[in-house]
């Protein structure tokens, strides 16, 4: 389907990609290109939400800058999904609890992490030398890193909130491993402290923002090479977490499931990340904050709520949303409101036939505090083709 909406009111075009935008969102949006360094027009994606400074959803292209608060605090967060050779009939409900509890306690969740004896050393060394210089450079980044100066031991980590693994049915009965996550706590110190940077640099300039959340690093400037090292470096982290929580979760699956391979469709995608890219006759910073980046013939992954479906597609290239789409089926209502509106048997009804926690700790991600996954797929169908239709059996939240 084609753009639902057009903001025209300021120095660039938005183009939204739904009719489920609130007002607040749309302010953010206008904010957003109102700045003088926005190329072309900002790309709403059909999730998109209210987030801090930029729309989740967003995909923001700029010349010459990069708008930190935007990239987010979650550097890299994304999905990763592989196909088992496996199908659902050798699965039963007595061995898939088995498995929950199994990567329960093999991946740490939420605040936790990897004791010292089963930090994964080897993984992590590549990263140890860059992290290093950028602590030599900006020594108070040790300060900002606090108790996540044991990044090692956070590499193959889930972390909390909306992050999850989950054990999958595809259309054809095959079995399929999800998770979603990022860079964990050092990704967030690394983008706390560059954000404050970049505000202090937009005091110090005396430049008026719609937004304090909106304030950027220009080329050029003192802190810019600093941060495009900082954000880099914490995109490879994210990725290089996912892998390594992947395979701890084949490992766990193993362990109560008949003997499987992993098959050659597997699925790697940030959803918060900045990159350089070609767009409209320039090669501009590409910020996609919840948008993962759908050229032709792209794979990619778009999960729905612990009670949805989920997509495995591949991009059709469309120009006008920055070779862009949604990265899920994005939030209708805020963690609190959800809890309020809510209850443990809301979403035990609303999450049946899924193993998984029903209890009042993880209401706030319940399926009705999230847009319909359908409804957000039928608005991008100009930006992507299904290729897997996914239900999970197994969702283990962090």
């Amino acid at each position: 389907m084609p753009i639902k909406q057009v903001l025209t009111s300021q120095r660039v075009p938005v183009k939204i990609w739904t009719d489920d935008v609130d007002e607040k969102s749309k302010q953010q949006l206008a904010n957003i290109a109102s700045l003088p360094f926005i190329h072309h027009h900002v790309a709403a994606m059909p999730d998109a939400h209210l987030g801090i400074g930029a729309t989740i959803g967003s995909v923001i292209a700029t010349r010459k800058a990069i708008i930190p608060a935007a990239v987010g605090v979650d550097i890299g967060c994304g999905m990763v999904a592989c196909r088992l050779s496996i199908t659902g009939n050798e699965l039963d409900e007595k061995s898939l609890k088995k498995v929950f509890g199994q990567i329960s306690r093999d991946v740490p969740m939420g605040r936790e992490q990897h004791r010292d004896e089963r930090a994964l050393v080897e993984a992590a060394a590549p990263f140890a030398s860059r992290l290093d210089a950028m602590t030599q450079k900006h020594p108070q980044l040790l300060k900002a890193f606090g108790k996540f100066s044991k990044w090692v031991n956070q590499l193959g980590t889930l972390g909390g909130g909306n992050h999850f693994i989950e054990i999958c049915l595809d259309e054809s009965n095959q079995v399929w491993v999800m998770l979603h996550s990022g860079s964990r706590g050092i990704g967030n110190a690394l983008a706390g402290y560059f954000i404050e940077l970049a505000r202090q640099d937009m005091e110090r300039r005396m430049i008026q923002l719609p937004d304090r959340d909106l304030a950027y690093f220009a080329e050029g400037s003192e802190h810019f090479g600093d941060y495009v090292e900082a954000v880099t470096w914490a995109q490879e982290y994210a990725m290089q977490n996912r892998r390594e929580m992947v395979d701890l979760v084949l490992a766990a699956l193993a362990r109560h499931l008949p003997a499987f391979d992993v098959t050659g469709e597997v699925v790697n995608c940030h959803h918060n990340y900045v990159a350089v890219e070609h767009h409209y006759g320039a090669d501009v910073w590409v910020t996609r904050k919840g948008a993962i980046r759908a050229r032709e013939g792209d794979p990619g992954i778009i999960p729905g709520s612990m009670g949805a479906r989920s997509y495995i597609v591949l991009g059709k290239g469309n120009a006008e949303s920055f070779t862009s789409c949604a990265h899920g089926a994005g939030r209708r209502m805020s963690r609190t409101a959800a809890a309020k509106q809510f209850s443990a048997a809301d979403l035990a009804r609303q999450t049946e036939g899924v193993i998984c926690r029903k209890d009042k700790g993880v209401v706030d991600e319940i399926p009705g505090a999230y847009k319909d996954i359908d409804t957000v797929m039928a608005n991008q169908s100009d930006l992507v083709d299904v290729v897997h239709t996914l239900k999970q059996v197994v969702c283990v939240k962090g």
